[in-house]
C-alpha cells in the first residue's frame, strides 16, 4: 500500500505545482485555495507512505535511492508547509512543488528500477509535451517583440515624431500588456511541458536524465522566466530593462533549441 499512497501524493503534488503559479504570480488569491489543500492532503499520503515503506524494509533510517528521494521529497514538502504557516506565503512552492513531485515520480512508479519504459508514453504525452514548449516558446517570441515595440514607441514619443509606419503602433500601455500577458500565459504551458516531459525521461532514462544538457538548461530557463515574471510585475518593469531581461530569457530558450545537437534525451530518431 506504500506506494499507493505516494502514487496518490505525486498527483496531488502535481496538481498543487500548477496551482500555485497563478495564486502567486497572476494574483489569483483563489487559487490558493486548491494548492495549499492539495499540498497538505499530499503531504500526508507522502508521510503515510514513508512510514509503511520504512516499517516494511524493518529500518528506520532510508537507505536505497528510493527511500532517500522519497524522504527528501517529505522533507520539503513539509518545509513548503511551515514556511506557508509561518508567514503566509506561497512563493517557495513555485520552486519547491515541483522539486516534490519530480523526487515522488522513480520511488512512486519504479521503486529499485533505473527506468520504466511504456510505450503510451511516448506518443500523445511526447506529443503533448512537444505542443505545450512550442506555445511557451511563441508566448515568449511576442513578450520580446512587443517590448521591442515599446521601446520604438517610447523613443518616437520622446523625440514627438508622427510620420510614417511607427505613427501606428499602439500605445505604451497596451504594448507593455500585450508583453506581460504573452508572459502569463506561457508560463503554465512551460511549467506543464517540462513536468510532463520529465515523467516521460525520468521512467525512460532514470536518473541519468538529470546529466543532460538539455534538461539543464530548460530548468535554467523555467526558473528565469519565473524570476522575469516575478521583477516585472513587483517593480513595475518596462521599457529597456524589461526588454533586456526577456532578451536573456529568449537567448537561453535559443540555447535549450541547440543543445539537441548534445542531448541523449531528445534524440528520439536514434531510440526504437
Amino acid at each position: 500500500m506504500s506506494l499507493f499512497w505516494l502514487k496518490v501524493a505525486v498527483i496531488l503534488y502535481g496538481v498543487a505545482s500548477l496551482a500555485v503559479l497563478p495564486a502567486v504570480l497572476y494574483d489569483r488569491p483563489r487559487w490558493r485555495l486548491l494548492a495549499v489543500p492539495a499540498a497538505v492532503a499530499a503531504l500526508l499520503f507522502h508521510f503515510v507512505s514513508v512510514a509503511e515503506m520504512l516499517n516494511a524494509a524493518h529500518h528506520f533510517l532510508p537507505v536505497n535511492a528510493s527511500e532517500i528521494q522519497a524522504v527528501l521529497g517529505l522533507l520539503l514538502a513539509a518545509a513548503f508547509l511551515a514556511v506557508y504557516a509561518r508567514y503566509r506565503t506561497l512563493t517557495v512552492g513555485v520552486v519547491l512543488l515541483p522539486a516534490v513531485f519530480l523526487l515522488g515520480l522513480l520511488p512512486a512508479f519504479a521503486p529499485g528500477r533505473r527506468q520504466l519504459d511504456v510505450p503510451l508514453l511516448h506518443s500523445v504525452w511526447l506529443w503533448l509535451h512537444i505542443g505545450l514548449l512550442l506555445a511557451a516558446y511563441a508566448a515568449l517570441s511576442v513578450s520580446v517583440l512587443a517590448s521591442v515595440l515599446y521601446l520604438i514607441q517610447e523613443k518616437r514619443l520622446k523625440s514627438r515624431t508622427s510620420a510614417g509606419m511607427l505613427s501606428k503602433l499602439p500605445p505604451l500601455e497596451t504594448t507593455d500588456q500585450i508583453a506581460l500577458k504573452s508572459l502569463l500565459i506561457g508560463l503554465p504551458c512551460m511549467t506543464a511541458g517540462l513536468l510532463i516531459g520529465t515523467t516521460l525521461a525520468q521512467m525512460t532514462y532514470g536518473a541519468a536524465y538529470f546529466r543532460d544538457p538539455k534538461v539543464l538548461l530548460s530548468f535554467a530557463m523555467w526558473i528565469a522566466y519565473v524570476a522575469m515574471i516575478a521583477i516585472r510585475r513587483s517593480s513595475g518593469l518596462r521599457g529597456r530593462r524589461a526588454v533586456w531581461l526577456s532578451s536573456f530569457v529568449f537567448f537561453i530558450m535559443l540555447a535549450v533549441w541547440s543543445a539537441d545537437t548534445v542531448s541523449s534525451v531528445h534524440q528520439f530518431a536514434g531510440r526504437p
